[in-house]
């Protein structure tokens, strides 16, 4: 009895060793779950916290984004009149651009017309020095008296005209008819500088101008290719 009674005391206190180590173990994993989830309550509380100034951050940029698009409207209504201004003003300068164009080409017509209005004046007047000339000098044949006919100085027929011009008229005599540009091209001259001296010798009687076109072509008058000819060819005694 006393070894059943030292066993059975043994064996309990055996099971009261276990029972014990076995709550200590219990009491720890106890303990490291309780921290395992207070870790976790922690971690899902930053992600919350991280969530909620995400969510802040979209609503201000929800707001700022709509406060933009309001302000897009209004920026629309306040452009629509001034497009409809800009369409009325654009519209208003073509008109006005037409008519200073048609008035332009009006001017430019009247222009013409004066123009050739004023050459055929011109070639009018250089017919009636033509004609008054031709009396004149016929008027002066018959009162002088015959005498021997004396060759004519080149320096004194010519004595009004440059070298310049008296090299056009040769070449007038001897080429034909030509235009200013062509003279241009072989007395080498500007245009204007051919203008003003052609201009010179037609209303100096040397030339006559047909004006039926532009440009006007010049011929030597006949009167005065002889007298050319006769320059060239006499010598002074």
């Amino acid at each position: 009895m006393a070894v059943l009674a030292i066993g059975t005391v043994a064996t309990s206190l055996e099971y009261y060793s276990q029972v014990r180590k076995a709550q200590r173990e219990y009491e720890k994993a106890k303990n490291t779950v309780q921290d395992i989830v207070t870790s976790f309550h922690r971690e899902l509380k930053r992600e919350a916290e991280k969530l909620d100034i995400v969510a802040f951050k979209i609503e201000g940029n929800f707001a700022r984004a709509d406060e933009g698009l309001k302000k897009a409207e209004m920026l629309e209504k306040k452009l629509m009149p001034i497009d409809g201004q800009i369409s009325i003003v654009s519209q208003s300068l073509k008109q006005t651009s037409t008519s200073i164009l048609s008035g332009l080409t009006d001017l430019e017509t009247k222009i013409r017309d004066i123009e050739v209005a004023q050459e055929a004046v011109k070639v009018r007047i250089a017919g009636f020095e033509e004609q008054i000339q031709k009396m004149t000098t016929a008027s002066e044949i018959q009162s002088e008296p015959l005498m021997p006919v004396m060759p004519i100085r080149r320096d004194k027929a010519m004595g009004a005209l440059t070298e310049t011009e008296i090299a056009v008229l040769e070449k007038l005599s001897s080429e034909g008819p030509k235009t200013a540009p062509e003279i241009k091209e072989e007395v080498h001259l500007s245009r204007e500088h051919t203008a003003r001296l052609m201009k010179k010798l037609y209303e100096g009687g040397y030339v006559e101008r047909e004006t039926g076109k532009i440009p006007f072509r010049y011929t030597i008058k006949a009167e005065m290719e002889k007298l050319l000819k006769k320059t060239e060819n006499a010598q002074p005694t």
